[in-house]
């Protein structure tokens, strides 16, 4: 999954969960810079997979209520299924790799002799 639809996903599901998140929380809820979650924010909203609406008006801040659209339920959807595959994927890889060297450490230990006399 390129960093961008990781990225896009994050955001997805955080908004799901919590529709009235102010950008500033969710920025920080994801670790990213406000001005990267705005733009990723514009970029979700242009490409029709959410939409923005005030649902308050304050003298000192607007607040906004963020609406996955049918188009941005089905791109979350997609972008999971591709996320459970990538970590499925390297869960594999990485099993294989430990198994390859647990094979690899057991080979390199000196064999135990068997004194036959006690059997």
């Amino acid at each position: 999954m390129k960093k961008s639809n990781q990225d896009h996903f994050e955001i997805l599901r955080k908004i799901s969960k919590k529709p009235q998140v102010s950008q500033r929380e969710l920025a920080e809820e994801l670790g990213f810079s406000l001005g990267k979650l705005n733009y990723c924010i514009k970029e979700l909203q242009s490409k029709g997979l959410i939409k923005i609406r005030n649902f308050k008006k304050n003298k000192k801040k607007i607040n906004y209520l963020y609406i996955l659209t049918p188009q941005g339920i089905s791109s979350k959807t997609k972008l999971a299924i591709n996320f459970m595959k990538k970590k499925m994927q390297e869960y594999d890889e990485l099993k294989a790799e430990i198994n390859h060297e647990d094979i690899t450490e057991l080979n390199k230990q000196p064999t135990k002799k068997i004194d036959h006399t006690l059997l």
